[in-house]
């Protein structure tokens, strides 16, 4: 299954809404959803979402600070642990069941230690306090091929700013989603998504 590499963060969802939201994603092409364990019964959601649509997306928890939490989203089918600090044991955790760990970093220190943990990506957290020219300089230092995801302010409008400093993709949080909104306007801001990333991947 490939993926684009956009991550559509669903803070606040509930579990009535998680799998006709995550349906929504998927259809306008986003393959990579988190439900950040801060949402009400988040790994409900997540074990919903996994049985509906694991043959067509990844559904994975954000906010994700413990050991124990690891291994909840694991037992409900999540396949990815996105965390918002760079904590060795939660990523050594993740490793060690088989998922995928993006922890949040903000500095060189950060980044290795993720690295050294294991991580198979990281995410720029918040990519709009270190801005594009904060990434470039820590992306010289990194591994060439590690991925690189800007989240927290990243969204279609300056998708290019990040593209062009070696960034992979993109966690989209509010933009995507807020607690409330249609599924039919989540689709629209999906498709939006999509296309803007489509558009910039290909330069």
């Amino acid at each position: 299954m490939t993926h684009r590499h956009i991550i559509a963060i669903l803070r606040g969802i509930t579990p009535d809404e998680a799998v006709p939201v995550c349906t929504a994603l998927v259809e306008a092409g986003i393959t990579l959803i988190e439900v950040p364990l801060n949402s009400p019964n988040a790994v409900d959601s997540i074990g919903q979402a996994a049985d509906a649509l694991s043959d067509r997306a990844e559904i994975g928890a954000g906010t994700v600070l413990t050991s124990e939490d690891v291994r909840a989203v694991a037992a409900a089918g999540g396949t990815f642990i996105v965390s918002p600090d760079t904590n060795p044991e939660v990523i050594a955790e993740t490793v060690r069941l088989g998922l995928k760990s993006y922890p949040g970093v903000f500095s060189p220190t950060d980044a290795f230690s993720a690295i050294r943990a294991g991580a198979t990506g990281l995410k720029f957290f918040p990519a709009e306090v270190l801005g594009a020219k904060g990434i470039k300089a820590i992306k010289a230092v990194l591994p060439p091929d590690l991925p690189l995801y800007a989240v927290g302010g990243a969204n279609p409008d300056n998708f290019d700013e990040f593209f062009a400093v070696g960034c992979t993709g993109f966690g989209l949080g509010t933009y995507l989603f807020k607690p409330g909104m249609s599924v039919a306007d989540v689709g629209e801001r999906a498709r939006l998504a999509v296309a803007a990333y489509d558009k910039g991947a290909s330069k």
